[in-house]
């Protein structure tokens, strides 16, 4: 045990809904049915890498094509490729600079398929950008740890979640589930999840910080639970927090999970919130993740029997 309160690090195992390090074997391939689910998901910068490179391989396509008629572009060199691939771009994009024209039968055949494609490569590029342009997402943030501290004399599970942006989001709302290990009288291990019952599930808004919080109750799934308990059973604190962005009026989500080498034991958060003279608020989002200095000492929980 470590001098925070948790679990030594030196194995950490993945978090919940994290894929990174799972394997799956057996099921069956998806292919091209599922493209677009993975282009929408993927890092900006891989997604503008496949974009610009489908966009090469289909001029290069096209031009070993134009490549097959020496004389089928007007005023382009017999034999020069790269004169047949810019053709190939000016037709996919529709320019007509006027230079390089198609010449003959099988030149204006290849010409017309190229158009072709060039509607349903603009139609599904500027889609595919729409959507994750589009899409809503949510700008809030989690506490990097979790505290496990007394308040009105009880021992109770904190953490911190603000909203990044400068809006709203209406009707939030938060769950918080136990997510442990446990064995069958069989011998099987199974993943058990256990509600754990928010101090306030939702508010009406939610602007500027939420302190989250739930009461360690003799009725708590953590009743009676330590660092090590918990880590003895890979138990993981799943957070969910959805509500309605008032600027594109549409359901957001975000979620964030606490390992039990992130949940820090007799401890509390320091103050981010601070009242200046003029009544303005001050929120200091560079002390989000602080500890308070001072112990803050937590009635010990009674074990489970």
């Amino acid at each position: 045990m470590d001098n925070t309160g948790g679990v030594a690090r030196a194995k950490v195992r993945s978090r919940l809904g994290d894929h990174g390090n799972v394997v799956f074997r057996g099921a069956p391939l998806d292919g091209w049915r599922d493209a677009y689910h993975l282009m929408l998901t993927m890092p900006l910068p891989a997604f503008m890498g496949v974009m610009a490179g489908s966009y090469f391989l289909i001029n290069l396509f096209f031009a070993g094509l134009y490549f097959l008629d020496p004389d089928g572009i007007a005023q382009a060199r017999p034999g020069y490729f790269w004169d047949d691939f810019f053709f190939s771009v000016q037709t996919l994009g529709t320019l007509g600079y006027g230079t390089l024209a198609p010449k003959t039968l099988y030149t204006n055949i290849i010409v017309t398929c190229e158009v072709f494609v060039a509607l349903f490569n603009l139609g599904v590029a500027a889609g595919l950008l729409f959507a994750r342009i589009s899409r809503p997402t949510a700008r809030i943030m989690f506490s990097n740890l979790a505290v496990v501290t007394a308040m009105n004399g009880e021992p109770t599970f904190m953490l911190r979640a603000a909203n990044r942006r400068r809006n709203l989001v209406l009707e939030a709302e938060v769950t918080l589930t136990l997510v442990e290990d446990v064995t069958t009288d069989e011998g099987d291990v199974l993943r058990r999840f256990r509600q754990l019952t928010p101090v306030r599930r939702r508010t009406p808004l939610f602007f500027l910080t939420w302190q989250i919080m739930h009461v360690i109750t003799p009725e708590s799934p953590l009743h009676g639970e330590t660092a090590e308990s918990l880590a003895k059973r890979n138990a993981e604190i799943l957070v969910i927090l959805r509500g309605l962005d008032e600027t594109f009026v549409a359901d957001i989500h975000a979620r964030a999970s606490y390992l039990p080498h992130e949940i820090i034991w007799d401890r509390r958060f320091a103050d981010i919130l601070q009242l200046q003279e003029d009544g303005t608020r001050v929120v200091d989002l560079g002390r989000f993740d602080d500890l308070d200095e001072r112990p803050a000492p937590c009635p010990a929980v009674s074990p489970q029997p």
